[in-house]
């Protein structure tokens, strides 16, 4: 019996473990979408621990898959669990605990990557941009396929205060590839620097809370899993809409292993490409001989800043296209060559 005054902790009723679950309805693995189950319910505890306190919290939850992680966050005492799941073979299972907890969860049959996040919670829970962040949570173990374009729109989402942010700084507790969880919290100067790193830290403080070694999961994957927990920060460090900050941070990465001067010529057009560089560089007061990983984040914001102004300036060069200019060169080579087509140039080899 619970203490006077205190509401008694929820605890799920005795339920089939979760391989169990997997041979009760036979669930398989699809490697062509990449799912790997994490059946160790000390593990799925730990990943629900990184994400906060839960306790009457209202959390999505991402591919539960045979539902590990999905005992856990309902153990930690949510209000209310949605979860999104596009494998029609684990409804049935997830349904178990469904009934387990009743009134508590909501299954979506559906696409992560199209379903409409900003009716996924009740409007009540909404803050204000500069507030604490509301009490909503993102969770889930994500399959390879999807997590790098699925982190990209949900930071394009962030930058603009929508999908699942427009309820206000939503937080996100997600797992990658060990590499891609390296990528996203790299340090300039780090091997592992990206266009991941730029993107999501200028818009999120980003920790890199652990590492799940491949065989706890099951099949075992090629590589270690990285949990990672996403805060979208108050002031963005780049102050520019998304797509520009994305063109300019591809650009510079586009020849990694070269001077980040090689990168950024992209971004312009063949006539006076040399010029526009060396203003740009100039304005931002950044150093044309360091390559890309070794720039900071301030030195990627200067870039922005100065490319906006020029953009300002010239509209045409935000829709100008490196790659299409290349393809229209040689399409003019092959059409001049009769001989068959062209070797290819450096460029086109290394794009």
């Amino acid at each position: 019996m619970a203490a006077p005054g205190k509401v008694a902790a929820f605890r799920l009723p005795p339920l089939p473990t979760i391989g169990e679950i997997i041979r009760l309805f036979r669930l398989k693995a699809l490697k062509q979408l990449s799912q790997n189950f994490l059946l160790d319910l000390r593990l799925t505890d730990k990943i629900v621990k990184q994400a906060g306190e839960l306790k009457n919290a209202h959390v999505c939850e991402v591919g539960p898959g045979p539902g590990g992680i999905t005992r856990s966050i309902l153990s930690a005492g949510v209000e209310q669990l949605l979860l999104i799941e596009k494998d029609a073979q684990f409804i049935p299972g997830l349904q178990i605990l469904s009934e387990a907890a009743p009134g508590k969860v909501h299954i979506v049959h559906g696409d992560i990557l199209t379903y409409k996040m900003e009716k996924a919670f009740p409007k009540h829970l909404k803050k204000n941009w500069e507030d604490e962040p509301p009490n909503i949570h993102i969770i889930g173990n994500l399959p390879f396929s999807v997590s790098t374009p699925l982190i990209i729109k949900w930071l394009e989402n962030v930058s603009k205060r929508d999908g699942p942010f427009i309820y206000g700084r939503t937080q996100m507790t997600l797992t990658f590839q060990k590499e891609v969880g390296e990528r996203l919290t790299a340090n300039p100067g780090s091997k592992q620097r990206s266009r991941l790193s730029i993107m999501a830290q200028h818009l999120c403080t980003v920790e890199n809370c652990f590492v799940i070694p491949g065989q706890a999961f099951v099949p075992k994957p090629e590589v270690d899993v990285a949990v990672v927990h996403f805060t979208p920060l108050v002031q963005p460090k780049i102050q520019q809409p998304f797509e520009l900050v994305e063109k300019v941070v591809q650009s510079v990465f586009q020849f990694r292993r070269k001077y980040c001067f090689r990168g950024i010529e992209t971004l312009f057009p063949a006539n006076g490409r040399l010029k526009r560089t060396e203003q740009l560089m100039m304005t931002a007061n950044v150093d044309p001989t360091l390559r890309p990983f070794q720039l900071s984040m301030s030195q990627f914001r200067n870039l922005c800043n100065a490319y906006r102004k020029m953009c300002d300036e010239d509209p045409s060069l935000f829709v100008f296209n490196y790659r299409e200019e290349l393809r229209q060169k040689k399409m003019t080579r092959s059409l001049l060559e009769s001989t068959g087509q062209p070797e290819q140039t450096e460029e086109e080899n290394q794009l």
